[in-house]
Formats: structure tokens, sequence, C-alpha cells
């Protein structure tokens, strides 16, 4: 059948159309409230159209498919989940479908307590999202909740006949519903009414309802249970001021504010539930191209709102978008209530939008350099030649120096997109391993780098307020050397389960070391990614042997000073930064010396000086 002869067949209802190009492929699916005059747009002169992105469009089209609707609202529904299905490539779609990590409560007598990345309508309790990278940040909240609520995260049936509960109840994580004396149906039920309410972020109205209870109990004289309320009440207080005031007022609401160039697009969206920000995420969109803010903007609304099972009673935009009316319709068919979208003009919720724009603006900017360095020949070339899953944008390389003067260090590098991150370059001065074994200094010193990186981690879990400096985590390890400095570095990463991919590169022969290839590969002297790594190399192989430089340069210098008790690092700088040499300070009066350091450190320096004499300089000695 013919193009025009389907045209003829397109009903006048609301639907969805799907237009595909000469090889049958999907290329933009679009909805409309009457079919048969939107379809027909596409098969007109584009002559006059000012939009080059649709002209383009339409000089593709080969063919088209319809699916008629009942309604707007399930064509708006059908029309996000094609566009999810397929992909098209002129769609505004996101950059990678994310499985957003949520607290569920299970559907169940006794609840248990766990996160999931997948919401069915089982009957259980979702609360989130949080944030896409971030699903410690969920585990953190269920161990808060289990400290707080003592809710279970066990698998086993509750039948309440088990002989003794297990450790979690003994350390104050569990009631232990799965014995006949632990907590009971009834009781349990309202532990995990506490935590929704929690989890809700109806933390203020949770600690009235706890406050009037310690009271209560202490009047009964019921002084352990007034206790156990009390130490509730002061541990939720301490994480609910944690909590960042995001606007005046108890409201639930989503905030989202888009930043776009080319066909690229960065929204950022917060998450704020009773008046304070619970969470925040940012998105890339792509295929963004040609088309305005106030369309980009809309159809993630749309998609981002398809799977999301909390939703807010307001959602603020950045602009208005297309279908807005029809946008609130569906949101608040799937809340159960009226949801609002609106465009805040000022006060609060603008300011909200505002920051969350200049947010997005750094996001986007961040991503669009990160695709340039990912873009580039040889960061494609080492993941097709390692057979990486993702490329290796963050390259941390290690290098050892080990010279005879008794100076042994090591040095780490960064590159990120192929370019050199210096602000996160590390040294390491050796201190447990003994005598010249490379592969015993470079395994201390990958030790000290990720037990660091673990404690920073665990801070970070812990909420502590910490400056990011060796939590982030390489793509690739890279080794200056062969086979055996590669199982040296591959024993620590098995030691602290990180399945972190490394290789190595030999001096001379210039030979990659991979884990999987038992023979080393010769990858040709104009390669990309040997280019790449090489220059990694040697910039570790700089930043060792500078580092190595400076400590024996430090050792002459201070080595007679430092046998002088009393004297410290600032004052040993001071003196050599003022008289330049040892030789100097020991020909200064003490009066000299006395200006820089003062008179009591002066006489001991003088004195020291005069007792060990230099050898060398016999003019120096004194007879």
């Amino acid at each position: 059948m013919s193009v025009d002869d389907k045209l003829k067949l397109v009903p006048t209802r609301p639907g969805v159309y799907l237009m595909k190009d000469a090889a049958a492929r999907v290329i933009y699916v679009g909805k409309a409230a009457a079919l048969r005059s939107r379809v027909r747009q596409y098969f007109q002169d584009s002559g006059h159209l000012e939009s080059p992105r649709i002209r383009h469009l339409m000089s593709k089209i080969a063919d088209f498919e319809v699916i008629a609707c009942e309604n707007e609202v399930e064509a708006l529904i059908l029309e996000t989940n094609l566009i999810k299905r397929h992909r098209p490539i002129y769609n505004v779609r996101m950059a990678d479908d994310k499985a957003f990590p949520y607290v569920k409560i299970t559907h169940e007598p006794f609840p248990k307590i766990l996160m999931t990345r997948r919401v069915v309508r089982d009957g259980a309790h979702y609360f989130g999202p949080y944030p896409y990278h971030e699903p410690k940040l969920v585990r953190r909240t269920i161990r808060t909740i289990r400290k707080l609520f003592k809710l279970r995260s066990c698998n086993i049936e509750i039948t309440r006949d088990l002989p003794r509960p297990c450790l979690d109840y003994y350390i104050g994580q569990c009631t232990a519903p799965c014995v006949s004396w632990g907590a009971d149906e009834a009781a349990y039920a309202e532990q995990v009414r506490h935590a929704a309410q929690f989890l809700e972020g109806k933390a203020a109205s949770l600690l009235d309802e706890l406050r009037h209870e310690m009271t209560r109990a202490a009047e009964a004289m019921e002084f352990e249970r007034a206790a156990q309320l009390r130490d509730q009440i002061s541990a939720m207080e301490a994480i609910y001021e944690k909590q960042r005031i995001a606007t005046i007022g108890q409201e639930d609401r989503d905030v989202m504010s888009l930043a776009h160039a080319g066909s690229l697009a960065c929204v950022q969206a917060f998450f704020i539930r009773a008046g304070r920000l619970s969470g925040q995420e940012h998105f890339i969109l792509e295929g963004g191209s040609g088309a305005s803010s106030a369309e980009i903007l809309g159809e993630f609304v749309k998609q981002f709102y398809q799977d999301i099972p909390a939703i807010p009673p307001e959602v603020v935009l950045q602009e208005p978008v297309e279908d807005a009316d029809l946008v609130a319709t569906w949101l608040s068919e799937r809340r159960g209530s009226r949801v609002q979208v609106v465009v805040p003009q000022r006060g609060d919720r603008r300011r909200l939008v505002e920051m969350a724009a200049e947010n997005a603006a750094l996001f986007l900017q961040h991503e669009r350099a990160r695709r340039a360095g990912l873009e580039g020949a040889a960061i494609k070339e080492l993941q097709e030649i390692l057979a990486l899953e993702t490329p290796p944008f963050r390259i941390e390389a290690y290098d050892i120096s080990n010279f005879q003067s008794g100076e042994s260090v090591g040095s780490m590098v960064v590159f990120e997109g192929g370019r050199p991150l210096k602000r996160d370059y590390r040294r390491f001065k050796m201190k447990s391993t003994e005598g010249p074994n490379d592969y015993a200094m470079l395994q201390e010193m990958l030790r000290r780098r990720f037990a660091l990186g673990r404690e920073e981690q665990e801070r970070l879990d812990r909420d502590e307020p910490v400056k990011v400096k060796w939590s982030v985590l390489p793509d690739l390890v890279l080794i200056d050397g062969g086979r055996g400095q590669l199982n040296a570095a591959r024993e620590v990463l098995f030691e602290y389960n990180h399945m972190i991919p490394a290789v190595g590169l030999a001096k001379q022969e210039e030979l990659v070391v991979t884990v999987a290839n038992p023979d080393p590969i010769a990858l040709p002297r104009d390669s990309h990614s040997l280019q790449l790594l090489q220059r990694i190399r040697d910039e570790a192989h700089r930043f060792a042997n500078a580092y190595h430089r400076k400590l024996r340069e430090r050792r002459v210098v201070f080595s007679v000073l430092d046998e002088i008790q009393g004297i410290g690092e600032k004052r040993k700088r001071d003196l050599i930064r003022h008289f330049g040499s040892v030789r100097a300070i020991r020909q200064a009066p003490v009066e000299q010396i006395a200006a820089v350091v003062g008179p009591k450190t002066a006489e001991k320096v003088a004195a020291y000086l005069r007792e060990h004499p230099d050898v060398r300089y016999k003019d120096e000695a004194v007879h």
C-alpha cells in the first residue's frame, strides 16, 4: 500500500504516530489530538517550515504507522513508552535509561526494608527516587531507619517460633518479631508507620508524636520505654537538623531546570519533601539539536514521570512546556489527586528554579568536556584493545623511584579524558618496605591509596564533612612495568575487592601487558592509544623522580640541622631560606641566627655547629 493510500485511512482520533526511514527504522515518535491532520503535515511541502530540525526529519520519512488511542492522556503515555523502546534519533531522549534506587518497605505481616531499582505494583511502599549514582546513600538511609525504628531486613519467613533471635536484635537493629516474645504484629506495624512517616519527610510531626509518647511513658513510670524513646528522639533530631531547609513551609514539590547546547541538554531536578531538600539528580538528554528548551523540558517531564511511583502535588518548571495541562492531568491520574505544573516568576520557588538552572549549566559543561575527551581516538582505541565495558575516562598511573641514595618514593598521576588532572596527583614516601623491592613498594603504595579511599568513603557514608581526595576510583590502573608488577598490583586490587582493569606498560619494548592476554600486546608506534599510555607513564615517572630529587636535596641540605634537638621543619626551612646554605649558617654570628630563630635556638645551632665542624672546609674547623 502506498503512503497516499495509507494517509486516507488514518483516523481522526487521538493517538500516536511512528515515522520510519527507508530502512524501516523508527526515527520519530509523536502524539496528536487528531491523527489524520497531524500525520498529513509530514508529507506536505516543508519549505514553509522555519524549523531545520523538522525539515530534515521530513526529508527522511519513507513510511509511517499510527496507533489510535481513547484520549490524549493515553496517547501521551504510549508516546513516552515508544520513545523509550525505540530511542528514535529525532526525539529528545534520556542519554541513559536510569533505574533509580528506592527504599522499599515490603507488603507482608512483618514488612522488611530493602533497596530496589524495580518498582512494581505489589502493595509495597516505595520511597525515592534517590540519586542514580549513589546507591550507598540508599543503604545509608536504610541503616539509619533500622537504627531508629528497628525494621528487619532478613529474608526469613516470620512464624514467631524460632528459639532465639539473630544478632540484629542484640545490636539494637531489630525488635525480633521472629520469636514468640518479640514484637507482635501490632507493635511492629507501629514501627513501620513511624519509619514511613520519617521517609515521607514528616519528621516534625513524628517527633511531636514521639515526645508525647515519651511523656506518657514517664508518667506511667515506664522508665525503660521512656529512655528508649528519648534516645530515638535525640537520634532523629540530629539527623533532621542536618537537612537543609529548601523553602518556607511544608510543601512537597519537584523543581526542574534545563541547560541546552547543541544536541545535548541537562536537566537538574530538586526533590523537596516537607519543605526540605531530600534529594537531587541531573539528567543528560540527547537528540535536542534544533529543539527549543521548552520542547526538551516537556519531553523530559513525560519520560521522567513514566515510572516514578511517588509524584508530588506540585511540579515546578523553569519555563512553560507544551501540553502542560495535559501533563498535569496525566500526573493527577497517576497520583490520585491534583497535581499542578507551575512556572514561578518570583519568590521562593523562582530562586530554586534559578539555582537548579545554574547546576544544570555546570553539569552540562562538565559532560561536554568529558565527551570531548571520550570521543578522542586514544580513549576509543584503549577501550577496544583492552575490551573494556566502558571508556577509561579516569586513568591512574603508578611508578616507583628507588635509587641507592636511600630515599624510595612512589607517584600516582591521574588523567581524565586524556588530559592530566594535576590536582589529583599524589606522592608516597615508602614507610614499611625495606630494601630495593619494587613489587613490595608498589603494593605498599597501592594499599595506602585504596585504604585512604575506603576510609574517606566510610566517612562520607557517615555524612561527615570531608573534602573528597581519595574516594574517586579509576576506570583503569596503569603500572609502569611488566607482568610481575601487574600481578603485584592485581593482588592489592583483589584485597580491596576492586574490579578495576589494570595494565602494565613495559619499558624499552613498550609492550602492553594485560591480564586476559598471556602474550604482551605490541601496539603500532603511531597508535593513539600507545601514545596516550606512554604520556601517562612518562608523567608518573617524571612526578616520582621530581619528588625523589626533592627529598635527596632536602636530605643533603638538612642532614646537619636534622641532628639539632629542638629544631623543627619550619625553623630549618627559615634558616636555609635566610642564609642559603649550612656553610653560611656556620659562618654567621649568633646575633644574625637569632634574628631568624630567636636567641635560645640560635645558641643551640651555633654550639652544635662548633662541636661538629665540616672537615671539608679547613678554614671553618675550630682548633
